[in-house]
């Protein structure tokens, strides 16, 4: 039986760890929740019995054997090397980890063998790149990735309670007057999380702005996807949009090879890996992927400007998958 913690236990991401351990029966012997000092003090109905919520400021961590943190990039580089230098194994959602060369980047199901040269921080990679290697990585195994571009559809449940509130906000708003939608005669909602209206509309910026007009979002998907199939030479073309759906990211792609990839064999190797589901005879969507520990792959098609390559769509629960699922199963491989 294995000691176990949750960090950031009280946010949308924990509250999926703890679902995902109880429904896949992992062997927890003692269980422990760290939030923030305005959660501590709660109380959490778990199959192990209530728990309740630690500051993680005042947390000692002694006794933990692995630490699932989803707490935020800044409480992680500050909190998740005090939980390995006391014995823990911590599998790190946020984005403090993921570039470091000495912390290994693992897709469950795709870089097992990456999770053992662990020096007690694992990380898991941004969901969205998540999404997008369950359906490349079996193609790469194959014939090698030399190329892909890579535009994102990703859905509001990927910034949080704040995102989620902001879309329900929106659409209340916006059903007032649908008329105006279609004559461009709407008003503005309240300022939300977004820096344009995401109600009924998208927005093709999704994160926040870096270099050369990037958006880190993007940048993720360059580099992580270089660092997971440890193929730094990978030409990845991104683009990130934000999209009025609650769960699921779903990622269009086209992809080139080392060698000429046909669409019968894509589809027989991305059907023979973990954790995918292919639909050849209806499209997958945002809504079939909800609630899903499966990521979903369809609109598998040869390249026509370019032959030799595939275009697929990816789509998978960034709740899931994408965050709480992996980390666990992350956790499964180092028991």
């Amino acid at each position: 039986m294995v000691r176990t913690a949750i960090i950031g236990a009280t946010g949308a991401v924990g509250r999926e760890m703890l679902a995902t351990l109880e429904r896949r029966d992992f062997p927890v012997g003692d269980l422990r929740l760290f939030a923030s000092e305005r959660s501590a003090g709660t109380l959490v109905a778990t199959r192990w019995g209530e728990v309740k919520v630690e500051s993680l400021d005042d947390a000692d961590p002694a006794g933990v054997e692995v630490a699932l943190f989803s707490a935020g990039g800044d409480r992680s580089r500050q909190h998740a090397p005090r939980f390995a230098a006391a014995g823990a194994v911590v599998v790190d959602n946020s984005s403090a980890f993921r570039m470091d060369p000495t912390v290994p980047l693992v897709v469950a199901g795709v870089n097992d063998d990456a999770a053992k040269a662990h020096h007690g921080i694992i990380a898991n990679p941004n969901c969205t790149t998540m999404v997008l290697m369950m359906g490349l990585a079996p193609l790469h195994r194959a014939a090698g990735l030399t190329e892909v571009v890579a535009t994102s559809y990703q859905s509001v449940s990927g910034s949080g309670h704040k995102g989620i509130a902001t879309l329900e906000a929106e659409i209340g708003h916006f059903a007032a007057d649908f008329d105006a939608l279609r004559t461009g005669a709407w008003e503005a909602p309240p300022p939300g999380y977004y820096p344009r209206p995401i109600g009924f509309n998208v927005i093709p910026f999704a994160g926040g702005a870096v270099a050369e007009g990037y958006t880190d979002e993007e940048m993720k998907l360059v580099n992580e996807t270089r660092k997971i199939l440890d193929a730094p030479a990978i030409l990845v073309e991104p683009t990130c949009v934000r999209v009025p759906v609650m769960v699921s990211h779903g990622v269009a792609a086209t992809a080139w090879f080392g060698r000429p990839l046909g669409v019968e064999e894509a589809m027989r190797l991305i059907a023979a890996a973990p954790g995918v589901e292919v639909w050849s005879d209806t499209v997958p969507t945002p809504l079939d992927a909800a609630g899903k520990d499966e990521v979903l792959v369809g609109r598998i098609r040869p390249t026509v400007g370019r032959p030799g390559g595939i275009s697929l769509w990816t789509v998978g629960d960034n709740l899931r998958k994408g965050a709480a699922l992996n980390a666990v199963q992350v956790a499964e491989l180092i028991l």
